[in-house]
């Protein structure tokens, strides 16, 4: 994996001291098709860096033809909110996880199954070929339209206020924070804890009101979101991979000429490599960083946590909720979970 690029650096920093409402992509000439693109991160994360640039891309190349706004961290609202806006037409582009995707398209969750997944060499061989090829055609039967190359967010960590979670015992009773998503609440039901869903805007302070007692987030939102601020403990359980699909409405889509639709997907598409590069180095480097703001960092075996969610049965029921084809698919790359 490459390091992220010098203007990556520069973004993040910028962003840091004056980050724009909105980033504005200059017209040549006069924008003949001006478009939106949200997602919930903030402004130097790379999921808002490397779209920005794919944008600025679009307009070169088109010569100004092509004019993408970027609305970062929830300025048009929650997840749900912005998936609302994309099917009305509100909402151009928008990058959304497959589990709060998984509201709308059920399968779209697959990806999500907690402790199916042991490395990035699985993961993206995956979501790149037939299991990725599955859930987009899933996708467009909801009459939205998701890009090849899905973006990364990474693998999940669990975070506490009250205490390390070093055990699946630890979590019975637990408060945890999870997103709008069946699959994640089911899992820690499976667990015995008590999950609260909320929108990732409400996350900060939810956990400094202690609503929730924990959340559980890859390690570049729990450190770009300041989650260490208001949480002691950090568990590195790798207990889901997630990522964000870049997502457009099939009726919005099919209205665009050809050539247009080709220089977005191609810039695009070529963003979600680079951002995949830099959350890899994010995700990589951070647990020193984030020992170093005061969290207290414990390293978990995760096959009891595994062996709990057979035992409770959450296996079975999911894989008979996503079917025989789109499970056999996950395995082919996993392994044998249940």
């Amino acid at each position: 994996m490459t390091l992220i690029s010098r203007r990556f650096a520069l973004h993040g920093a910028a962003a840091l001291v004056a980050a724009p409402a909105i980033l504005r992509i200059t017209k040549a000439h006069g924008a003949e098709f001006s478009f939106k693109y949200a997602n919930n991160s903030p402004m130097n994360h790379p999921l808002t860096v490397r779209p920005t640039e794919a944008a600025e891309a679009i307009a070169k190349e088109t010569n100004g033809k092509v004019e993408i706004k970027i609305f970062p961290n929830s300025q048009l609202g929650g997840d749900t909110d912005m998936l609302a806006q994309l099917r009305s037409g509100a909402l151009e582009f928008f990058t959304l996880s497959p589990l709060i995707l998984s509201v709308l398209v059920p399968k779209a969750s697959i990806n999500g199954i907690g402790f199916a997944w042991s490395s990035y060499d699985k993961v993206w061989p995956a979501m790149d070929g037939d299991l990725g090829a599955f859930v987009r055609g899933e996708i467009q039967k909801s009459g939205l339209y998701a890009f090849e190359k899905i973006f990364d967010n990474g693998f999940r960590q669990i975070t506490s206020s009250t205490k390390p979670i070093k055990t699946a015992d630890d979590l019975k009773g637990f408060k945890i924070r999870v997103p709008v998503s069946p699959l994640w609440t089911s899992m820690f039901k499976a667990f015995d804890s008590a999950p609260l869903s909320i929108n990732w805007a409400e996350v900060y302070s939810s956990l400094q009101t202690r609503i929730a007692d924990g959340q559980e987030n890859p390690l570049a939102i729990i450190d770009l979101g300041k989650i260490y601020e208001v949480q002691k403990y950090l568990s590195v359980t790798n207990h889901m991979w997630d990522g964000f699909w870049f997502l457009t409405s099939q009726r919005f889509w099919n209205k665009l000429p050809s050539d247009v639709k080709q220089v977005i997907e191609k810039h695009v598409n070529q963003a979600a490599m680079r951002q995949r590069e830099d959350m890899y180095k994010l995700n990589t480097s951070l647990l020193s960083k984030l020992k170093e703001r005061g969290m207290e960092i414990s390293e978990v075996d995760t096959k009891p946590f595994r062996a709990k969610l057979q035992s409770a049965g959450f296996y079975k029921e999911w894989k008979e909720k996503f079917g025989p084809e789109a499970w056999a698919l996950l395995e082919k790359h996993t392994g044998a979970i249940s």
